[in-house]
């Protein structure tokens, strides 16, 4: 997996250079918002998806930051992964 800070994504690579999926982000200060995970469907099946969101979670963690799981896929991932709940929002207050 790689940063395109440029393109506010990670990419996920075969050996080949093929792209396989993607996460995007919103990044502000310390705060990540993972916003979509998409996986070529020729990748789908693969775990593409869970190795994206593992990654992208990790790598939230090592730089500090605190997620805010925008995107359905994380979000559920994270829901059977309770060990990235210390650096996840769960919650939001609405303004009136």
């Amino acid at each position: 997996m790689t940063d395109a800070p440029d393109r506010e994504r990670f990419e996920a690579r075969d050996e080949t250079g093929t792209l396989a999926g993607i996460v995007t982000y919103q990044l502000t200060g310390t705060i990540i918002a993972y916003t979509h995970t998409e996986v070529d469907p020729a990748f789908e099946g693969r775990g593409v998806g869970s190795t994206l969101a593992r990654a992208v979670m990790d790598d939230a963690r090592v730089r500090g930051h605190t997620v805010v799981p925008i995107c359905p896929f994380l979000g559920d991932w994270l829901g059977r992964h309770p060990e990235y709940a210390d650096i996840v929002v769960r919650s939001t207050r609405k303004i009136k």
